[in-house]
């Protein structure tokens, strides 16, 4: 008998489970040994997932803040894993979100409101905590007016008033309850003011002293902290915001954002203390969270959390900053602590999908890549390529639905049923999964705020010659809002073309921002990096330009730094040009580099890592 072992399928998945080639041989070994039939090995897809979240995000509540257009937006996350679940703040969204898996997140109508606030933010940038069986919330306020709620059973709307008042007003606050059963709320949105903390009676949620400042930015010392779009505005200084903190193996980690909301180098950075309130030192890898390329772009003002399986997490804010500077998604990054406790988050291939986990990971398994452990390595396969429409709305081309950025966008000159995009991949690929994002065009005036009864429906097909065409996936009777819908296939298929039809928008015309198709191509992954030089700025070693020789075939190329050859933590991807100019350095600071191609293949072999001083 012939016995067939798809050890590709399963490779992954053991890998996750941490079982031996060894364990694994002797496993089929012995199924072969006693079996009579034939079999194949075939191990079930786990659930993946892709950055931007696809969530029912609400569009933006206040008015002068769409003029240029109504647009969904919210920011500034908070995930707490409370009994085992868990719940996702954000700002301004009239509600908030559960999830048991980090995979299907569930919507929770609620304004946080006393009848006597008359304010469009009602929980902008919220503080979320737990201590014992209840979970807690408050928005940011100057004012003195703003309750605390309460509830044990969060999955519904089961809300009380905590403290009806709270004396202790803060914009951008953060609790953190502490072993010792001390409270203590950290807070501050500012680019003159620093950010500072209060102790808070944890039986009557009311502020223990004066406030005592915290931390200021030093962006004299630290690039990232810059303003601007590339940290070169000279003109203003920059934002310090979104406080949020952690304990870890007795240390406690004070992140916070910087350097404004709007730039993709929006980022999170982390001082570190023995006690709650210090003194604190500035990590020496910072920023610890930091995505300034790809598709969606930011990694700033966020929150770290463990899942069930005690993996680190970070919950963060995405830029998008088109129709105003407040547009803005929410992204999630694995995150770890590794053998020297530096915090890290992993970004590379971020915004491409990622496993979501089953067990705990070590760092271990993390680094040794640069990239996470959860990442599939299912490559973007449509970049740049052709594209077909059924129509194009003037100033929104198709080639904006494939070009990687999420700040532009294609647009059919309508909402109708019947509208479509085509995209060819190039060449047959195996098709692993597809993101569908839809932008905001045209959307009607009516639309500021949460609107719980709208949805997309539409079907996915695909095609080997562009002229016979199988049903992909069918979501033409889908009655949820998926305004960033993944959809990992239940099985890899092998196509080239890829076609979406517009059944039903939820808002606007059809339009998206990335019509994403990932798994791998046939072709070679390119090879290495050759002429790689980082050039330091003498004066000012906040400074850098990064050149290399352009390879062939290469899609893109991922920079990597940090601040040793084994904690290159930091990772930049670069599209469409063989330099950069980072101006987010340290001054002081002693960097590693690393450079490494991608392609719809795969990634091509990294260059060593070379000290720059």
């Amino acid at each position: 008998m012939f016995h067939f072992i798809h050890f590709q399928h399963i490779r992954k998945a053991l890998q996750r489970l941490q079982i031996s080639r060894f364990l694994l041989l002797s496993i089929l070994l012995s199924a072969l040994l006693t079996s009579h039939v034939s079999f194949v090995v075939m191990a079930q897809q786990p659930r993946t997932y892709c950055n931007p979240m696809n969530l029912d995000y609400g569009f933006t509540p206040i008015p002068n803040f769409s003029e240029a257009g109504r647009h969904r937006a919210t920011a500034d996350p908070v995930i707490v894993n409370f009994k085992g679940t868990y719940f996702l703040f954000s700002t301004n969204q009239w509600g908030y979100w559960w999830s048991k898996d980090l995979d299907k997140w569930n919507f929770v109508s609620r304004k946080f409101l006393l009848p006597h606030n008359k304010v469009y933010d009602e929980l902008c940038a919220p503080a979320v905590w737990a201590m014992g069986d209840t979970l807690y919330v408050i928005g940011s306020t100057h004012t003195k007016e703003f309750a605390i709620w309460k509830s044990t059973n969060p999955t519904v709307d089961d809300w009380k008033i905590a403290v009806p008042a709270f004396e202790g007003a803060a914009w951008d606050p953060s609790f953190f309850y502490d072993d010792d059963k001390r409270l203590y709320l950290y807070y501050g949105s500012s680019n003159f003011y620093p950010t500072y903390y209060r102790e808070i009676n944890p039986q009557t949620l009311q502020p223990m002293g004066e406030k005592q400042e915290l931390i200021r930015l030093h962006d004299d010392l630290h690039g990232w902290e810059r303003f601007g779009e590339y940290n070169d505005n000279i003109f203003l200084k920059p934002f310090i915001e979104g406080v949020w903190m952690d304990k870890h193996n007795g240390k406690y980690y004070l992140q916070y954002g910087a350097p404004g909301t709007e730039f993709s180098g929006y980022a999170d950075g982390v001082y570190v203390a023995d006690k709650p309130l210090g003194p604190f030192t500035y990590q020496k890898h910072n920023p610890f969270c930091y995505k300034p390329g790809g598709f969606v772009r930011g990694a700033g003002h966020g929150a770290s959390f463990r899942d069930n399986y005690q993996n680190w997490w970070h919950v963060t804010t995405g830029v998008v900053a088109v129709k105003n500077n407040f547009e803005r998604r929410l992204v999630l990054f694995p995150t770890g602590f590794d053998r020297d406790s530096l915090m890290y988050s992993h970004t590379a291939f971020g915004d491409y999908p990622h496993y979501l986990p089953n067990q705990k990971l070590t760092h271990l398994e993390e680094a040794t890549t640069l990239k996470s452990a959860l990442f599939t390595g299912w490559m973007l396969l449509n970049y740049n390529k052709p594209v077909q429409v059924s129509s194009s709305l003037s100033g929104h081309t198709p080639n904006y639905a494939v070009d990687e950025d999420i700040k532009t966008h294609w647009s059919a000159a309508t909402a109708n049923r019947g509208e479509w995009i085509q995209s060819d991949l190039g060449a047959a690929s195996t098709v692993h999964a597809v993101q569908i994002n839809y932008a905001d065009q045209d959307v009607d005036s009516m639309y500021l705020g949460k609107f719980n009864n709208i949805y997309h429906q539409y079907r996915l097909w695909h095609s080997l010659d562009g002229k016979k065409w199988q049903l992909l996936v069918d979501k033409s009777q889908n009655k949820t809002d998926v305004p960033h819908d993944y959809v990992q296939l239940p099985k890899p298929i092998e196509t080239r073309y890829i076609k979406l039809e517009n059944i039903k928008m939820a808002t606007g015309k059809f339009a998206l921002s990335g019509l994403r198709v990932f798994g791998k191509g046939k072709g070679k992954v390119p090879e290495q990096v050759k002429g790689f030089i980082v050039l330091r700025q003498e004066d000012d070693k906040r400074n850098a330009w990064l050149k290399w020789y352009p390879v062939s075939g290469a899609q893109g190329y991922h920079l990597y730094y940090g601040i040793a050859p084994d904690k290159l933590y930091n990772s930049i991807m670069v599209l469409g040009k063989n330099d950069y100019n980072l101006k987010s350095l340290d001054k002081n600071t002693t960097y590693y580099f690393s450079i490494e191609p991608f392609n719809e293949n795969g990634t091509g072999p990294r260059t060593p890592a070379s000290k720059v001083l």
